[in-house]
């Protein structure tokens, strides 16, 4: 096996053409998809959120076809623990961590991974994986070459979250999946919006919009509970930087889906989804909290369920939202199941280190269940 790792990428505007060609060819062959570890947006992540994270990007190739991809990085804690250990990168605007594997190739690039981890002298600890699907094919490969290695694996925490994936049309889907009730709260909310003006949704589909509507989401968001927490993408220029540069280059291919609803012409609500092969992910949603009683959040989430269920070409949803939300449980009525693992790694002090953390999360659980 040939494998290449790079100790470490400041910014992806080090990365030739070719090098981002290679990982769009990887990502178009992916055995599971990720729209955050596309080019497109990890590119724009390496470029404005990395700097203080001393990102390591791992590839893994195979008879020279790239065939695995993980951006890393070394954090001094785990969870409470002061153990140092690797992490597979995603910063605050990432919710998926499922690396870039070349679908058929998935023990082979797994295989690469680790090797790279146990004979990287910057590696300390073990490998913390997080954001993974339990039921995808990164997890299922893992499992089994970490059985045939007899490497330790454990998995740390698991939780589900809302997804859309439904053969039903929007109609036939919210008559199946909400309760009458709750349906007809809904139509009056959209009747009592409707009076102020007219209300018109609708997806982004022209280039020269694009800043435009990206200025208006930032400033959205910032005008609510985000903003005054300083949370909201405009509070930083880093993330308002990386929102722009995601925005731009997955519009430019193709894998944007930007809606909006507009109340005579202003927005009141906006939802960022980014797609990858026949999936996509939720990122981000912004609405006027001065129309909070007509619900404008779930309103537009209502938009986006005719907006995807209506695309042949979009499969299923990601909502990539916390587990047990409120509105968007609601509303999507199938669950992914997101894990946490952890993996050991090979070398001195490595598995000690592995040992402790499985021995207190162990005495830890013990200590919950007697009090």
């Amino acid at each position: 096996m040939d494998m290449a790792s790079h100790p470490a990428w400041a910014t992806a505007r080090a990365y030739a053409p070719s090098q981002r060609q290679r990982w769009t060819a990887l990502a178009e062959e992916a055995a599971e998809a990720n729209a955050f570890y596309m080019p497109e947006m990890l590119c724009a992540a390496l470029d404005h959120l990395a700097d203080a994270a001393n990102v390591r990007v791992l590839e893994v190739q195979q008879g020279g076809e790239l065939i695995g991809l993980m951006p890393v990085v070394v954090s001094a804690r785990h969870g409470r623990l002061p153990i140092g250990c690797v992490v597979n990168w995603m910063h605050d605007h990432c919710f998926f961590g499922a690396p870039l594997i070349r679908r058929g190739e998935e023990i082979a690039a797994w295989r690469g991974l680790l090797e790279q981890l146990d004979e990287a002298r910057w590696a300390p600890g073990f490998l913390h994986l997080r954001g993974l699907d339990a039921a995808g094919a990164n997890a299922a490969a893992l499992e089994a070459l970490c059985v045939e290695q007899r490497r330790g694996r454990r998995e740390v925490h698991r939780h589900d979250r809302a997804m859309l994936r439904s053969d039903l049309d929007a109609d036939a889907y919210w008559e199946a999946n909400m309760r009458p009730k709750k349906r007809k709260e809904l139509r009056r909310l959209q009747k009592r919006l409707a009076d102020l003006g007219r209300v018109d949704s609708r997806l982004l589909t022209q280039e020269a919009e694009l800043a435009g509507w990206c200025g208006e989401f930032l400033a959205l968001e910032a005008s609510g509970w985000k903003g005054s927490e300083g949370t909201a993408l405009a509070c930083k220029a880093d993330d308002a930087a990386f929102f722009r540069a995601a925005c731009a280059a997955a519009f430019e291919a193709k894998r944007l889906h930007f809606l909006r609803m507009d109340l005579d012409g202003r927005a009141i609500a906006m939802l960022v989804n980014f797609r990858h092969g026949e999936g996509a992910f939720s990122f981000k949603i912004a609405f006027d909290e001065a129309l909070a009683r007509f619900s404008p959040g779930v309103l537009i989430e209502l938009a986006n369920l005719h907006a995807v269920q209506g695309n042949p070409a979009i499969g299923w949803m990601d909502s990539c939202a916390a587990a047990d939300h409120p509105m968007i449980d609601s509303l999507w009525a199938e669950r992914r199941t997101i894990t946490q693992y952890r993996i050991a790694l090979r070398g001195a002090g490595r598995s000690a280190a592995f040992a402790l953390a499985n021995g207190v999360e162990a005495l830890g659980r013990r200590l919950r269940g007697q009090s």
